[in-house]
């Protein structure tokens, strides 16, 4: 089955690497499908008590910037394949945001890698990809290492 609207969730680890390069090869499998390449963020939250403490500025802008250096790879890597893609940056709770997306830009098919970057990585191994792949009625192709 060939696809027309991929949509390929990209952070910038190895395994997101792998899941754009895998999204590039399906897309020059059909010439005419559109690919889109999401990545998305989030601000880290304190909680004491019951009060939600937001991240300092410096924090949230060196998230920022980060952030936009992970799209500028994703853009760079589409531009050495040759191939146009929508690359887009989201701020929220990625797994959720990944099938919203998806659903909303009509694709067809979400690309993701088996686990991504995660600062603990026993407890978070493949949380988002699992999450995507139980909960997305859009079929998802997970890449392993």
């Amino acid at each position: 089955m060939l696809y027309n609207n991929i949509l390929v969730a990209y952070d910038g680890s190895e395994l997101g690497g792998k899941a754009l390069d895998t999204a590039i090869e399906l897309v020059k499998l059909v010439p005419s499908a559109k690919l889109q390449v999401l990545y998305v963020f989030r601000f880290p939250v304190l909680i004491i008590g019951e009060a939600l403490v937001p991240t300092g500025a410096d924090i949230t802008s060196r998230i920022y910037e980060e952030s936009e250096h992970i799209i500028q790879q994703a853009k760079d890597r589409l531009a050495a394949a040759a191939i146009e893609g929508n690359v887009v940056m989201v701020e929220g709770y990625p797994p959720g945001v990944i099938i919203d997306y998806a659903v909303e830009h009509r694709c067809d098919l979400i690309v993701i890698g088996s686990r991504g970057l995660s600062g603990i990585k026993e407890l978070m191994l493949g949380s988002v990809s699992h999450y995507v792949a139980q909960r997305s009625q859009i079929p998802v192709f997970i890449v392993k290492s």
